[in-house]
Formats: C-alpha cells, sequence, structure tokens
C-alpha cells in the first residue's frame, strides 16, 4: 500500500507536467496562422477570400497582416509571421541574412507593372546612362533595373542609384531629384500621373516570369501545419477562379480595389498588369527546369544577379527555397 501510494506520488507531477505540455501544445496549434501581405494586385487578391470568409469555411484559422511590402519581410525576418508574400528574388535576399523561407505557392508573374518610369526627355533604356535613378536597393526593382540595363549593355556602374522606399518614387521623380524610378503597380502608376510626359521605358512584360510573386512560408510553420497550409492553397484557388469568372470578377474587382482605396473602375487595369495563375499554370511552373517558365529557373537567375551585384554573398541552395508538393498535390 505505501509503494502504491509512493509510486502514486511520484507520477503526479509528471502526469501534471504532461497535461500542462499537451495543453501548450493544443493552445499553440490552435493559434491562427499569420500573413503578412501587401499592396500587390496577385497578394490584394487574398481579399477575396478573407471577405468571403472562405478561411472559416476550409477549417483552417488565418490572420492576414497589411503591411508596406519591406515592412512585412521585416516582420517576418522578425518572427512576427508564419508566411508573407514576396517575390521569388526578395525571398532568397531574406533568406540570405538569416530569415528562410519556402515558397509553397505561386500568385502570379509581373506582366506589366513593375516599370522603369523615367522623366520627359528619356525615351529608352539605353538613355538612362549617366543619369540618375530612384529604386529601393537591394530589392526586386534592384534586379528589374539591372535586367534592363543589361538588355542595351550597359551595367550598375553607367547609372548612379538612389535609395528610395518604392512607396515614395512617385514623389521623389516629381521633385526632379532623380531621372527615372523603379517602382510596381500603383506606384508605378502614381508616377506616370504625377509627372506628365513620363514614360514606361522598360516593364516586367518585357521579361515575363523574371519576377514571380508568391505566399513564402517559415519551415517550422510549414513542417509542423502542412494540412493548414494545403487548406490555404485550396482557398487561393477558390478565389483566383472568383477574379477570373466573368460573372463573379466585378465583385472580386470591387474587393480588391476597396482595399487599396482604388475606384473600382480603375483597378481593372492594374490587374491587367499582373498574370495571376490558375493552378494548372502553377504547377507547370513549379516544375523543375531551367529559365523564367519555371519558378526554379527564375529563382536561380535571381540568385545569379543577386550575387553578381553584391545583394548578398554567397549563393543560395534554390531547392531549399522551393517546394512544390502542395501546387503538385492538388
Amino acid at each position: 500500500m505505501k509503494i502504491a501510494t509512493t509510486f502514486s506520488n511520484l507520477i503526479k507531477p509528471f502526469a501534471a507536467a504532461l497535461a500542462i505540455t499537451t495543453c501548450s501544445l493544443s493552445a499553440q496549434a490552435a493559434e491562427p496562422l499569420k500573413i503578412g501581405y501587401s499592396d500587390w494586385p496577385g497578394w490584394v487578391a487574398w481579399e477575396v477570400a478573407i471577405e468571403k470568409d472562405w478561411f472559416d469555411e476550409a477549417g483552417v484559422d488565418v490572420e492576414f497582416e497589411w503591411f508596406d511590402y519591406v515592412a512585412s519581410m521585416d516582420a517576418f525576418a522578425a518572427g512576427k509571421l508564419d508566411a508573407v508574400t514576396m517575390t521569388n528574388g526578395d525571398a532568397l535576399v531574406t533568406g540570405s541574412s538569416g530569415a528562410q523561407s519556402v515558397m509553397i505557392l505561386i500568385n502570379d508573374f509581373s506582366n506589366g507593372n513593375d516599370m522603369i518610369v523615367a522623366s520627359p526627355g528619356i525615351a529608352s533604356v539605353a538613355d538612362l546612362k549617366g543619369k540618375t535613378i530612384g529604386v529601393e536597393v537591394g530589392f526586386v526593382g534592384h534586379l528589374l533595373l539591372l535586367n534592363a540595363l543589361e538588355s542595351v549593355g550597359l551595367g550598375e556602374s553607367d547609372v548612379t542609384l538612389v535609395n528610395v522606399p518604392t512607396n515614395e518614387t512617385p514623389q521623389v521623380l516629381a521633385s526632379g531629384d532623380v531621372d527615372a524610378i523603379v517602382a510596381w503597380q500603383p506606384s508605378s502608376g502614381q508616377a506616370l500621373t504625377q509627372v506628365p510626359g513620363s514614360t514606361a521605358v522598360y516593364t516586367s512584360k518585357d521579361a515575363p516570369g523574371l519576377i514571380y510573386d508568391v505566399l513564402a512560408v517559415s519551415p517550422a510553420s510549414l513542417a509542423t501545419r502542412k494540412a493548414d497550409w494545403e487548406k490555404v492553397a485550396e482557398v487561393w484557388y477558390k478565389a483566383v477562379d472568383y477574379i477570373y469568372d466573368e460573372e463573379t470578377q466585378a465583385d472580386a474587382l470591387s474587393i480588391m480595389a476597396a482595399r487599396v482605396g482604388v475606384p473600382a473602375d480603375q483597378y481593372k487595369a492594374i490587374l491587367d498588369g499582373t498574370k495571376i495563375l490558375s493552378l494548372e499554370e502553377a504547377q507547370a511552373v513549379m516544375q523543375s527546369g531551367e529559365g523564367t517558365d519555371s519558378l526554379y529557373g527564375s529563382t536561380a537567375i535571381s540568385d545569379d544577379f543577386n550575387v553578381k551585384y553584391e545583394v548578398y554573398t554567397d549563393p543560395q541552395a534554390i531547392d531549399s527555397y522551393i517546394d512544390p508538393s502542395i501546387t503538385l498535390g492538388m
């Protein structure tokens, strides 16, 4: 009897500790997936699913947080988010500094919304030689600029770069402090409007597939909650279908436009500069391959640029940044 009592007394603290641990793990599992997103049509598209409560219907608890673009990556790097929407090239930049992510879903590729907008009198990329250009150094606009310069035999040394946050580029171009800026919608469109006679001398339509926009997840979250991320992907493609269905597109555009404070009748043109991929299109891009038709090839191109222009020092292990299993398994 004494032995049984002693054993009981010994096991009680262990059982209590186990119960606390179990409750803690359950509470952790019940926490919403935190996703940072920002003002880009392929990411504003998430708003359709948010407004329609499709995540609740799918049985996954998700909390979206709205940021300026670079601030969203900073929050992810600080461990405040489970996932963030960013470009494939910027996933490498963020990862090179220690904040590894895994791209599980392709939202779109930029099809004209990323632009080099030049002041009046500058009619081509070649005309940028010797000019001053405002760009967010080290991020996606920088890559687009370098690609454009190389296409006409120029390099970074042929221009002067001024580091400007993307959302401030329209004002900087209008001030006359720079000769051109690099930005994406809506900032690129604002620059064209605010500076009469300005011209988009190069856009992402000139380099399709150079910039893919993705949902990038922390490896820890993907490992422990992959079933939830599968539900997130299912909801995403439900939103894509809703956006492109002629019967529901007007409603989708209204929802997206309201998120960013743009009249709905103007948002269609912004959306058209973004090629949001269907599931079948995304599955093709998720196949391993070279060149910009593949997320792997496009990301390798970004990696080469980033190393060449010393955005970071060491080449990144591309395969570690991409997990196609969710997209290919749908």
